[in-house]
């Protein structure tokens, strides 16, 4: 269990860290390669159609029709000069106006002809795809490196070249490490129930009861020590998918990991003592003595009354420690923080995710709230409620004598009050 829930961190970490958010939907390397895919799409299959050859046969035309219009009224105004006069008197009687204006449509067709001629249109491409490439190269972020070197990383590590089969192999990695995970914890509940149906098949058999008590505490101890440094709770959000029209074509951000966390109980413990904070190093040593050294102490402290002699069974310390110090343990205390926890996290998640879901025309986004609680926790709750059962046994078969507190009578009572 303490390794499937280890690797089971490092796997979803590396994930977290090749989808990050970070690395995708802000870094602008990645809207530049996509935007540069649509744009270069386009000019590569572009083509004029007979509509748009028309259009642009009538702009030139209505082109040349103001130039020839200009020039026959420059040279027609009043000249002052005796060359302006000359040349004004030359046109006139050589050129005709209306002549010319009645060939503008074939010089306009002519133009748009050679205009949309393949070797034309291959030469307008390759200097828009010239300069977008330029534009390209002129247009980047600082993640480009960090980027380049974490996905490098992992991919190696995986075993893997591409996004696709990244995601595919992790996916199918973390469903088998889940299963196997889920039946480990059933399996150690089982054993747990099996021991607590013993309990009950034998409970007259006096001279198997230590030995059963000791397999008991046993059972215990795992599963203390398992819901201590396995996982207990995963926050995972999670922008699933961020599309877009341009150009026509979809434009699309898949699997942006917004944040995540995995943590178990010692793991939070660490995270409280090493902050800067006072206040978080005594929280944090507060639960690491009473949810995790007190609760093994215990278990330690009934075995040793169990097995040992009177003298050492009626010892002070640990009589206390075995039967008194149950209301300093307080991991029933962390398994209903961890609960509150999750429903607050949980519901907080939901709230803000909820608000980023947006479906209209032009843009369509949806998030995922990967939130749970893991088995880590599930066995923890199985500890709790083991060692409380435990501990009313131990009463029932403890084989040294246990002090009850004097009952005063009523007249006592009367008396020294």
């Amino acid at each position: 269990m303490h390794a499937l829930s280890f690797e089971q961190e490092r796997i979803k970490e590396d994930y977290a860290m090749a989808n990050s958010i970070t690395f995708g939907l802000f870094s602008i390397d990645q809207w530049r390669d996509r935007i540069s895919d649509v744009v270069n799409h386009q000019v590569t299959d572009f083509k004029l159609t007979a509509k748009q050859k028309r259009a642009i046969q009538v702009a030139v035309q209505n082109q040349l029709q103001s130039l020839v219009n200009k020039t026959v009224a420059e040279i027609n105004k009043p000249q002052k000069s005796i060359g302006g006069k000359l040349k004004k008197l030359a046109f006139n009687a050589m050129v005709d106006p209306k002549d010319i204006n009645a060939q503008i449509p074939g010089f306009a067709r002519t133009i748009v002809n050679k205009v949309s001629s393949p070797s034309s249109q291959r030469r307008l491409k390759g200097i828009a795809t010239t300069t977008l490439t330029k534009l390209e190269r002129q247009t980047y972020d600082s993640t480009s490196v960090a980027n380049f070197y974490v996905t490098k990383h992992v991919y190696a590590k995986y075993h893997v070249g591409d996004p696709y089969s990244f995601n595919n192999k992790i996916n199918n990695e973390l469903t088998r490490i889940r299963q196997v995970s889920y039946n480990y914890a059933y399996a150690m509940l089982g054993c747990v129930l099996f021991a607590l149906v013993l309990w009950w098949l034998m409970r007259k058999s006096v001279h198997l009861q230590s030995t059963l008590f000791v397999m008991s505490l046993l059972f215990a101890t795992v599963m203390l020590v398992v819901g201590a440094t396995a996982s207990i709770i995963e926050v995972d959000a999670r922008l699933q998918s961020f599309s877009f029209m341009l150009l026509g074509e979809k434009v699309e951000f898949i699997n942006q990991v917004l944040f995540f966390q995995s943590k178990s109980l010692l793991q939070i413990v660490g995270v409280l003592i090493y902050q800067p904070k006072p206040d978080a190093v005594v929280v944090g040593s507060l639960i690491f003595i009473f949810v995790l050294i007190l609760p093994l102490i215990r278990l330690i402290a009934k075995g040793i009354h169990i097995l040992s002699p009177e003298r050492i069974a009626q010892n002070k310390v640990v009589r206390y420690l075995a039967f008194d110090s149950a209301k300093w343990d307080m991991a029933d205390v962390m398994v209903v923080g961890i609960i509150m926890t999750y429903i607050g996290l949980n519901g907080i998640l939901k709230s803000q995710l909820s608000n980023l879901n947006i479906h209209n025309g032009t843009l369509t986004t949806v998030t995922a709230n990967e939130t749970s609680l893991q088995p880590g926790y599930f066995i923890f709750v199985g500890y709790v409620i083991f060692a409380t059962l435990l501990a009313y046994i131990l009463k029932r078969i403890t084989p040294h004598k246990v002090e009850v507190p004097k009952q005063l009578s009523v007249d006592q009572r009367l008396s020294s009050t």
